[in-house]
């Protein structure tokens, strides 16, 4: 009634479907639409008229950008808009990287090469190389229990037992009114 939009009230109120909500008053289109646009007018005279600007083409660009850089070689970098990757795209280290379980053996590949490098480190005598590997071998290993746990979650099949009927025929000739139906 003071014009919060029947979508909102609806999540609100815990309700799956619409016409729930629409159920406790009877919204007619005209009024719901009038309700609507009476919320935006508000909530756009309370912000700033900047924010409703047309963006610029760097802008823009720099937004279509943000995506392209988030989709990396085995997943999804799920960080935030804007904010810079601190392993410097070695993602597989990266806590916010959500691998992609299509690329679960291109994951195993390189857990595998970083293996071999740092066998090659360590024989080499570069011990910088080998603990940064390490770090990053530890989060390869990582992703790959992540997806073999989503796989296994997957295909696992949960045995819930046969469900029993419980019959008690012996209750039926104990029963005193039985009896009495008998004669």
């Amino acid at each position: 009634m003071n014009g919060l939009p029947p979508h909102i009230a609806q999540v609100i109120c815990g309700h799956k479907n619409i016409d729930t909500t629409i159920g406790y008053k009877a919204v007619y289109p005209a009024e719901t639409i009038e309700a609507h646009r009476a919320f935006i007018a508000r909530r756009r005279a309370s912000c700033p008229g900047e924010e409703y600007r047309i963006p610029t083409e760097d802008e823009w660009d720099a937004f279509l950008a943000h995506f392209e850089k988030r989709k990396v070689s085995i997943g999804t970098c799920a960080r935030a808009f804007g904010s810079p990757c601190i392993h410097e795209h070695a993602c597989v280290r990266c806590s916010l990287l959500r691998p992609d379980p299509a690329q679960q053996a291109r994951l195993a590949e390189i857990r595998d090469n970083m293996i071999a490098r740092i066998a090659e480190a360590e024989t080499e005598g570069w011990l910088g190389e080998v603990e940064g590997l390490q770090v990053s071998l530890t989060g390869a290993k990582d992703k790959l229990s992540r997806l073999d746990a989503q796989v296994d979650r997957r295909t696992r099949v949960v045995d819930l037992g046969l469900p029993s009927l419980i019959t008690d025929r012996t209750a039926d000739s104990q029963d005193p009114d039985s009896s009495r139906r008998a004669r």
